[in-house]
């Protein structure tokens, strides 16, 4: 398999937010670059990423979500993701989302073609703690199973900081070696704005999946809005 083509099959799209509350919420976030499941997909260039969703009573929501992207193709510059989903409690403490993504990419090579489906369930407990699990029977339109498993937890501090942490381990069918990224990060409010830092790694298999400059170690920085 060629670097390009391990680049396109990793070149995931970033969970889009569930639009859990009712009515319309949308988030406008600018970033030091694009992460996605420890990988880059902007080339360490700055990316800007919009979502909108809107939530029904009951529950369901639907949504989009974009970003510029570089995948080293010469062509492909930009991500859209549409989803649709259900999200609610459980129990005091306990609550569940689950939706269906669509990964879409503008302006794709000819004869290229990206998209892909994965569905996506998200548990939330003990306050702090989620267990997300994805799965895709067509991982970036190549046929290929592919699952992915995350556990991660945030915690308050002080005022107005939050700490972050996660790991997740990708499995697929095909050439590519499962691997694991984690995250760890602060941040903190500022009126309408949340200011983030994180440090964002992998494990070897993916430096040996993607090579050293898609899976290397590095800080992200991003400034969000929401409403």
């Amino acid at each position: 398999m060629t670097r390009k083509t391990l680049l396109a099959a990793l070149l995931l799209a970033a969970l889009p937010g569930a639009a859990a509350a009712e009515g319309f919420t949308w988030s406008a976030t600018a970033a030091s670059d694009y992460l996605y499941r420890g990988i880059d997909q902007n080339d360490d260039q700055p990316a800007l990423q919009f979502g909108a969703g809107y939530g029904f009573a009951g529950g369901l929501y639907v949504g989009a979500w974009g970003s510029n992207v570089d995948f080293g193709d010469g062509s492909t510059d930009t991500e859209i993701d549409t989803y649709v989903g259900w999200a609610g409690d459980l129990s005091e403490g306990t609550s569940l989302d689950v939706q269906l993504v669509r990964y879409n990419y503008l302006n794709e090579p000819s004869g290229t073609d990206y998209a892909y489906n994965e569905l996506v369930g998200k548990l939330g407990f003990a306050e702090n703690y989620t267990l997300t699990v994805g799965y895709t029977n067509d991982y970036f339109n190549a046929e290929e199973d592919s699952f992915y498993y995350n556990l991660a937890g945030s915690w308050e501090f002080a005022e107005h900081y939050t700490f972050s942490a996660g790991l997740g381990y990708t499995t697929a069918t095909g050439p590519i070696e499962n691997f694991l990224d984690y995250s760890v990060g602060v941040s903190r409010a500022f009126g309408p704005a949340t200011i983030g830092l994180s440090y964002v790694g992998t494990d070897d298999n993916a430096e040996d999946n993607f090579g050293p400059d898609l899976a290397e170690d590095k800080f992200l920085l991003t400034v969000g809005f929401g409403g």
